[in-house]
């Protein structure tokens, strides 16, 4: 019943999120689940809805135990369709706006060392056309630090050998020029060379031709980080952690890797100054002379 009272407004929405906000597809699939589980939950009209209901949903989710990050999303959901049933008038007052979602801990991004990444890309050494391909995509994603979802919708259009740089389509839709290092250059060269179906717009094909999914590609990076004996948990955006903390080691601006990232914000490009400060304290701990001589103050200072 309280799906179809408030499906209007809730199709409104999503249409809203993906054609004006230029939200991705996983992120509109997100927030409908979420939103038809709130409003399953709710089984009112949403005019209804008061900050009191709204509580005792967030401690309904509290109690089926879902993770602080999952509970964050859903309330980041709800509180985005209510300030958009407020604005369109389906509601005279956002019951959501005093409604807050559990902190979350500030957790540092897992990236690789430069031996990890030379030891990952180096067991990619197939010469046929897979075997290049999942060298390319490493390559690429270390490279420029490529979302892997900016990876798999890259187009053969996009690529500029000469210049060596590609023309990336970033979150809502906005598009970045990123340079293309060396190896990464040459490598993909090698595989376009190679590839015995030119007519597929996109770069990475599957082996029925067509675009490659993220998924696959999180499994190619599985196997090779399984022949290269690294244990820790990699994903294709480990690589882009990777790519950011090893430019801010070597000493690039934060501005810069900000607009390599396409990050809109540069407080999100931030958390990697603490990676590298983080990484500066440890080398320091552990070679410094001096480190372990406690500082005793006396009251003659």
């Amino acid at each position: 019943m309280a799906k179809k009272v408030v499906s209007k407004p809730l199709n409104e929405f999503l249409h809203y999120i993906s054609v004006q906000k230029n939200y991705s597809f996983h992120t509109v699939s997100a927030y409908r689940r979420d939103l038809q589980q709130f409003i399953s939950f709710t089984g009112n009209d949403i005019k209804d809805v008061d900050l009191d209901l709204l509580r005792k949903y967030l401690f309904f989710l509290k109690e089926k135990h879902y993770s602080p990050g999952s509970i964050a999303r859903k309330i980041a959901a709800i509180k985005s369709f209510f300030n958009f049933l407020s604005r369109r008038g389906y509601l005279k007052k956002n019951p959501s706006l005093l409604l807050h979602a559990p902190k979350l801990p500030e957790r540092l991004p897992s990236f690789l060392t430069y031996e990890e990444v030379e030891k990952i890309l180096l067991a990619a050494n197939g010469k046929d056309e897979s075997g290049l391909r999942d060298r390319a995509i490493m390559e690429l994603l270390y490279s420029s630090g490529l979302r892997v979802g900016e990876l798999v919708s890259l187009k053969i259009s996009d690529i500029n050998i000469p210049e060596g740089t590609i023309r990336v389509k970033g979150k809502g839709n906005k598009e970045r020029i990123v340079p293309v290092g060396s190896y990464a250059l040459n490598v993909l060269f090698e595989y376009l060379s190679m590839r015995k179906d030119s007519r597929c717009p996109y770069v990475f094909l599957n082996k029925k031709k067509g675009a490659l999914t993220a998924r696959s590609v999180e499994r190619i990076i599985k196997k090779y980080a399984k022949l290269a004996c690294i244990t820790k948990k990699i994903t294709p955006h480990t690589f882009r952690h990777s790519f950011a903390t090893h430019l801010l080691d070597r000493g690039a601006d934060l501005r810069t890797v900000q607009e390599l990232l396409g990050h809109s914000d540069i407080s999100t490009t931030q958390i990697y100054t603490h990676v590298t400060v983080q990484r500066l304290r440890e080398f320091y701990q552990k070679y410094h002379p001096r480190f372990d001589i406690v500082i005793e103050k006396s009251g003659n200072a």
